[in-house]
């Protein structure tokens, strides 16, 4: 609080202290504090008026988000190499970022940044990595890149793409092309299909779950249909009870289609629990590819996933279709 504010403020109370009415003086003091914060508020806008928004991109294959500005942090998210984020705050070695990709806010080693303007990351064209990993080879120098599925690759023409001011050469067979057909995504030229997206997510089966992953090493619930929707050109959100907000509804399992996502929550345990806490995509009517323990094919019905036991292990909550 500033030194105005804090005078202020006690002014204020010392009125309020003569005051017999009890809401009144309850009015009064509410009164000041909102006062004091638009004071501040106006402060700190007239001290930057025209401070423009800066701009980092992540050079290394992977990088973890973190809560907190400390390697002892829980990891958040991950960036994949070129994601473009939003610099909102240097510490130390660290740098608070916002991916412009999902919105997703956190704490990231600054070293692991380039720092850009907007114009250079303004994308002609837009590759993805289709395959679980590709090799990039600077053509300058040689030195190569190993590139997680979902990674995007800017500026891509036949087989290459450039980044920072540097042009890679990278396997055109493992890389999707991206365009647009009115507000549908193509991928190589073509119509994207629910199959189309099963077919990549299943080269996924079995790596391992890891909170927050989003590269090969391991992927949590979301970060694993992010990822593969990601590699068509779909956008979704980092979490699960932010997933479940995109997308058309499907009314169930009968209406579905291979690629579908299907949400869950404990409903069935707690009827108040209604938190969205798991995410899977539909092969079929019937199995349900998901990240739990891994990246594994399990039974699914109109009440939720089954072991092959028979036991329930989470009840289905809602079904979205994003193609």
């Amino acid at each position: 609080m500033s030194k105005n504010n804090a005078t202020f403020v006690a002014q204020i109370k010392m009125y309020i202290h003569h005051q017999h009415n009890t809401t009144m003086k309850k009015i009064l003091l509410l009164l000041a504090l909102v006062a004091c914060a638009l004071t501040t508020m106006a402060q700190e806008a007239k001290q930057n008026p025209n401070e423009e928004v800066q701009y980092v991109v992540n050079n290394c294959p992977v990088t973890p988000v973190r809560e907190e500005p400390s390697e002892a942090a829980e990891q958040a998210t991950q960036l994949l190499f070129g994601d473009v984020c939003e610099l909102l705050e240097r510490r130390s070695s660290w740098a608070k970022i916002r991916s412009t990709l999902d919105g997703q806010v956190g704490w990231v080693s600054y070293k692991m940044m380039t720092p850009v303007v907007e114009e250079a990351i303004q994308a002609k064209s837009i590759a993805t990595v289709a395959i679980p990993m590709a090799v990039a080879t600077d053509i300058q120098t040689g030195e190569k890149r190993m590139l997680t599925i979902g990674t995007r690759l800017p500026n891509y023409k036949n087989g290459s793409f450039e980044l920072l001011g540097k042009r890679y050469k990278i396997n055109r067979n493992a890389v999707y092309r991206l365009s647009a057909n009115g507000d549908k995504v193509l991928v190589n030229g073509k119509p994207v299909t629910g199959e189309d997206v099963v077919r990549v997510a299943q080269q996924l089966l079995n790596v391992a779950y890891l909170w927050g992953g989003k590269n090969m090493m391991g992927y949590d619930c979301s970060g694993f249909t992010q990822t593969v929707y990601g590699v068509f050109g779909i956008n979704l959100l980092r979490n699960a009870r932010e997933q479940v907000t995109q997308g058309e509804v499907v009314a169930s399992l009968a209406e579905a289609q291979p690629g579908d996502l299907v949400f869950f929550d404990h409903a069935d345990r707690d009827p108040n629990a209604t938190r969205i806490t798991h995410v899977g995509m539909l092969i079929s009517p019937t199995q349900v590819l998901h990240c739990s323990g891994c990246v594994h094919i399990d039974r699914i019905d109109e009440n939720g996933i089954y072991l092959s036991d028979g036991t329930m292990t989470h009840h289905l909550a809602q079904i979205k279709r994003y193609l």
